[in-house]
């Protein structure tokens, strides 16, 4: 195989490499969503006075393993309008919010 064409056999690979992260990040995201919003569906925190705190609201830095998307998922959910923040850290479904997934 020619030098030229192992170069672009090895960035089609880095290519396909990045979009299949890129892909799984996409996944892991929208199953965080879906996860935070039927949690929240769960606990009937539909306003502000049942609102719910969520342990994973924040990131654990000394959390080993994989990473976690649901603190990015609920900032998402938090920044879509279809999850609010109440003062006290708490959050709660906005009425009229839909599933993520549609």
């Amino acid at each position: 195989m020619s030098e030229t064409a192992q170069i672009i056999v090895g960035l089609l690979f880095l290519l396909a490499v990045f979009a299949a992260t890129r892909f799984g990040i996409h996944w892991r995201m929208k199953r965080a969503c879906t996860y935070i919003v039927k949690d929240l569906e769960r606990r009937h925190a539909y306003d502000p006075t049942s609102a719910a705190g969520l342990p994973y609201a924040t990131m654990d830095w000394l959390k080993l393993g994989l990473r976690d998307f649901r603190p990015k998922a609920l900032a998402s959910l938090v920044l879509n309008g279809i999850a609010e923040k109440t003062p006290d850290g708490k959050y709660y479904l906005l009425q009229g919010s839909q599933d993520p997934n549609e």
